[in-house]
């Protein structure tokens, strides 16, 4: 996992808590100058306007000073020099929720999509929460069960935007029952770091590749390097994964992760 980026990621589980109270949307106030601009962008969601004024609202009682809405719809707006100057010329990019594949059809391979990343290389943050956290990985989680054990084939995949490579981030995880289906992720694949985040939870991940966990809740860790077996090629669709050796760390706030050395973090 190499990874040359020099800003931060914010990778939000979803249902964040917008109040003046919220102790993960108010980073942006350590993280960001008066001048600096933070931009809400809205591609994923089907109601841009509706999300685009809630979060605009939000970080302005937050005491952000200079919140754009971006809403780019197709692929042509990601390519024009209209919509990609204003993500260049942003310090903070935040990522709504809604589909992430809607994201990455619309993202991948344009001008904008590579001004995000340019962004976030050159010491920007991008913060997303729900589909805008699944997105930040090379490769997303795009459809599986919930509520279910880990079984074969029922976890769909897709590419991600890229942001950070090692990892399979999902989202709600513990509110939706999400476990079984990022622990098929990582038996199909036990390189990757499987990375739960539970709502109103966040992982902020620095320049270093570690993180600290920031949220009510918690973040589950699945580390695929230490399983010693499993079933996962021999078996038939849907039957049941048996997965041996897998380890699982659970953290809240306070607690954090080192993505290079595998090793939890106390703060």
């Amino acid at each position: 996992m190499e990874e040359k980026a020099k800003g931060c990621l914010l990778i939000i589980g979803g249902a964040e808590d917008k109040t003046e109270g919220s102790v993960i949307l108010k980073q942006t106030l350590s993280l960001l100058k008066d001048a600096d601009i933070l931009t809400v962008l809205t591609t994923a969601t089907e109601k841009p306007e509706e999300v685009g004024q809630n979060y605009l609202s939000v970080f302005k009682k937050l005491g952000i000073k200079n919140v754009q809405i971006l809403n780019i719809s197709t692929r042509d707006e990601a390519n024009s020099d209209t919509f990609s100057e204003k993500i260049k010329k942003s310090k903070c990019i935040f990522i709504t929720g809604g589909d992430q594949l809607r994201l990455t059809s619309i993202l991948g391979g344009t001008v904008s999509g590579s001004e995000l990343k340019n962004l976030y290389n050159n010491g920007g943050c991008i913060m997303g929460t729900s589909a805008g956290a699944s997105v930040m990985s090379s490769t997303m989680i795009v459809k599986g069960n919930d509520n279910e054990p880990a079984k074969k084939c029922t976890l769909k995949m897709a590419p991600g935007l890229g942001l950070i490579s090692g990892v399979i981030i999902d989202q709600h995880f513990d509110q939706r029952g999400r476990f079984g289906r990022l622990m098929c992720g990582v038996a199909e694949n036990p390189e990757v770091i499987g990375i739960g985040i539970d709502e109103d939870t966040c992982v902020k991940l620095f320049a270093d590749m570690h993180f600290e966990v920031i949220g009510t809740n918690a973040v589950t860790i699945i580390d695929g390097s230490t399983i010693k077996s499993s079933n996962v090629s021999e078996l038939k669709q849907n039957e049941i994964l048996a997965i041996m050796g897998v380890t699982v760390n659970i953290l809240p706030q306070g607690y954090g992760f080192d993505l290079i050395s595998r090793k939890v973090m106390r703060f």
